[in-house]
């Protein structure tokens, strides 16, 4: 399971038990699995990168590398936001470890005739792009431009790192005006914590750096990925996703569920949610 920008690995820890330990949650033990869940470098407790280099597609091998040295040679693979990238890599680049993946975030930009006669669907993703790029899109700019001039700042305030991040789940949860509304207050605090007491303000912002500034502030087009994909669509993404996009990128989506509520931080809002989803994808293919 591989997290995102501001979540971190604190996003899982209500699908943990279920999902290693479904007999205690009511579940069968035959839908157990064995979690790895890294911490991205440079965020929370991962080291942090002392070279340049740790773009998406370099996590991505770190990741597989990490999987054979556990001991694992078939695999499967879950994320969101900057982990649905990973991810998307992983299955790029390993599949012949990465049996199948899950995500909760396909990026996929259309083009050419997916633009034309566009569904209601389409519609409103296109307006949520849009909207993405003139009002929500500026941590992102900065963060990838000048990820060094923003740390300084959020490493010597708290209520800064704090601001920062809870801006965020403001934004990006399934909330009715509140972010409390979909998460706790403690529960937000614990992730934002985990940036402040690691000072992870500019590591992790670095992410952006890596792989928005060699291409144009935007990030980069994700690779081909044919190993078997489910896809768990969260009402309140940043920018729903849209299966006829998608399949251009992902050539073998084997299951596509539109989620009656939740945002972007899909299992930390919405964990049985993102559990009977990742369980009943995981177990056509394992």
């Amino acid at each position: 399971l591989t997290h995102g920008w501001p979540g971190s690995v604190i996003e899982f820890l209500k699908v943990i038990g279920p999902l290693t330990e479904p007999a205690q949650h009511g579940a069968s033990e035959a839908e157990s699995f064995h979690l790895v869940i890294p911490a991205l470098p440079g965020f929370g407790f991962s080291e942090k990168p002392s070279k340049t280099g740790w773009s998406v597609d370099k996590i991505a091998r770190a990741w597989s590398e990490l999987m054979l040295r556990l001991g694992y040679t078939k695999y499967l693979a879950q994320g969101g936001d900057w982990g649905a990238a990973i991810t998307a890599s992983i299955g790029a680049q390993d599949p012949e470890h990465c049996i199948g993946l899950h995500t909760n975030m396909p990026v996929v930009a259309p083009s050419g005739e997916l633009l034309e006669n566009l569904t209601t669907l389409e519609e409103d993703a296109l307006r949520a792009r849009q909207f993405y790029q003139d009002w929500d899109s500026g941590y992102s700019k900065q963060q990838s431009t000048r990820p060094q001039t923003l740390g300084y700042s959020l490493v010597d305030s708290a209520a800064g790192q704090a601001a920062w991040i809870l801006e965020k789940f403001w934004a990006w949860t399934d909330n009715q005006g509140h972010p409390e509304d979909a998460l706790s207050r403690d529960e937000m605090l614990d992730n934002i914590m985990l940036y402040w007491v690691t000072s992870s303000a500019t590591s992790s912002a670095r992410l952006y750096w890596e792989c928005f500034a060699s291409a144009g502030n935007r990030p980069p087009p994700p690779a081909q990925v044919d190993v078997p994909t489910g896809v768990a669509c969260f009402p309140r993404e940043i920018i729903p996703p849209v299966r006829s996009w998608s399949e251009g990128t992902y050539t073998n989506i084997q299951q596509w569920t539109q989620m009656p509520q939740g945002g972007h931080f899909a299992a930390f809002e919405q964990p049985e949610l993102f559990i009977e989803d990742v369980r009943s994808f995981f177990s056509q293919i394992r």
